[in-house]
């Protein structure tokens, strides 16, 4: 690990969360999941303001957002940001994906104001600041649409949902596959170190783009198991 990256580490180790499977890499910069920093803030007891809308418009959103850290003698420390989100700018819907430019906003000054709360700004980003850090996985190719003319006869369709649970069996099978392979990885790991290289490596991040997201919670907690198993700090340990 880098000398950054121990850093993260240990920070993270206050709140009980491991390096490996929560942080990964994209070009170089560390990028952290929302739903870790959620769980940071409620383990830290992070209090927030009401936000307040800087902006208002039906394609674009900047909040203000101010969160408070309970300290050990009884005083709070306070942090700001500001969260925006503008579609086809910094914020980019496909298909027929719904626009949350208000949600998106509130969910990127939150994200960083939990980071500047627990000294980690500056040394890795929320998956929310930018598209591109969600990108960084391989998408799965989408489904072609079924033109009306094409509607298919009960015969027709019964034979098409034979196809489609044959065609997602496999699949299936494939992904318990890359889970228990990650698996073996991680319990062949004999350090801290070992284990995050596990989950940093390319071949790792790849399957873990791939896997469904109740898989990939079910592997950050194996690899945070076997983090305790060799001795992870804690976080009474780590204060």
């Amino acid at each position: 690990m880098t000398p950054a990256d121990t850093q993260i580490a240990d920070i993270l180790a206050r709140y009980d969360e491991p390096f490996a499977g929560n942080v990964w890499r994209v070009q170089g910069t560390a990028v952290i999941y929302h739903k870790a920093l959620e769980r940071i803030a409620a383990q830290a007891k992070i209090a927030f303001d009401t936000p307040q809308v800087l902006r208002c418009e039906r394609d674009e959103a900047v909040i203000l957002v101010t969160g408070r850290l309970p300290l050990a003698d009884g005083a709070q420390r306070a942090e700001w940001s500001i969260g925006e989100a503008l579609i086809g700018v910094n914020y980019r819907v496909s298909g027929k994906q719904a626009a949350y430019v208000y949600a998106m906003a509130e969910k990127r000054a939150k994200d960083r104001v939990i980071l500047k709360l627990i000294e980690l700004h500056g040394l890795v980003y929320s998956e929310e600041e930018a598209d591109e850090f969600k990108d960084a996985a391989p998408q799965r190719q989408p489904e072609r649409a079924v033109e009306p003319a094409a509607r298919p006869g009960p015969e027709e369709a019964r034979a098409e949902e034979v196809r489609a649970e044959e065609a997602e069996a496999p699949a299936s099978r494939e992904a318990q596959a890359a889970v228990a392979e990650i698996r073996k990885r991680i319990d062949r790991a004999r350090s801290f170190n070992a284990v995050t290289d596990v989950m940093l490596h390319a071949d790792t991040q790849r399957r873990l783009g791939e896997l469904p997201q109740g898989l990939r919670d079910e592997l950050r907690d194996y690899a945070k198991a076997r983090l305790v198993a060799l001795g992870w700090p804690s976080k009474k340990k780590a204060a």
